[in-house]
C-alpha cells in the first residue's frame, strides 16, 4: 500500500484571525536564516513588509496537512 502524502493547500491570509496571521508572520520574518540584506531592520518593518507581500499576492500562506503547520512562501 503506498504511503499518501496530503498536498499542502494555500490558505488565504484574510480568512485568518489577526493574532494567527500576526503569530505566523512574526515566527517568519524571525526565524534562523531569515536575510533582509546589510542594514538592520526592526521586527515591525520586516513584519510590514511580509503583509504587503501578502495583500500582493507576492508572498501565500501555506498549511502542510502531512505535518500540520503552516508557512508563508515566497517565489523562488
Amino acid at each position: 500500500m503506498q504511503d499518501e502524502t496530503p498536498e499542502p493547500v494555500e490558505i488565504p491570509h484574510e480568512q485568518l484571525s489577526a493574532a494567527a496571521l500576526a503569530g505566523l508572520i512574526e515566527e517568519f520574518v524571525t526565524r534562523d536564516g531569515t536575510d533582509y540584506g546589510t542594514s538592520e531592520r526592526s521586527l515591525s518593518s520586516k513584519v510590514e513588509e511580509v503583509r504587503r507581500l501578502l495583500d500582493r499576492g507576492e508572498a501565500r500562506v501555506v498549511f502542510d496537512p502531512g505535518t500540520g503547520t503552516a508557512n508563508i512562501v515566497l517565489p523562488v
